[in-house]
């Protein structure tokens, strides 16, 4: 977790960032997690720029039946049950999912592709409080290390 100091004095960026446990992991695993990114939310104060943003390991899909506040219909496949974890989680604490915001060309949805390269997802994601979403200019992914890995 990292704090910073805005233009405004009194209000804070806060950055938490998150490495969740995989969809093969044990549900004792995940509820621990998302246990613990709750208490960890939970203390932080609602007046600041709240980002939540890392390896969730959670594909939230392009479809956002239920989830309208919290995220867009530009987001990659289908929701798997940690998507539907985090997704939970975002609209519990008013997070918007901004990789999901905002239409991108399949190839800058993807941050992480299979080492034979035939299978994407849109597993890291970047979440901010919603109070200030509106700040947010665009989300994608910016590198291409995933697309050649190095042999």
């Amino acid at each position: 977790m990292a704090s910073f100091t805005t233009r405004s004095k009194s209000i804070n960026m806060i950055i938490v960032q998150i490495y969740a446990p995989t969809n093969d992991a044990s549900d004792n695993d995940k509820d621990a997690f998302y246990s613990r990114l709750q208490g960890v939310i939970d203390k932080l104060p609602r007046k600041d720029v709240n980002i939540i943003m890392g390896d969730a390991n959670a594909k939230i899909g392009q479809y956002n039946v239920d989830y309208e506040g919290i995220m867009g219909q530009h987001g990659l496949g289908q929701m798997n049950e940690n998507g539907e974890r985090f997704a939970n989680l975002c609209a519990f604490n008013s997070l918007v999912i901004g990789g999901s915001v905002f239409p991108h060309k399949r190839i800058h949805k993807a941050t992480w592709v299979s080492q034979d390269g035939r299978t994407e997802n849109q597993i890291d994601h970047f979440c901010i409080s919603r109070r200030f979403r509106r700040s947010q200019e665009d989300v994608q992914r910016v590198t291409s290390f995933y697309r050649h890995p190095l042999v």
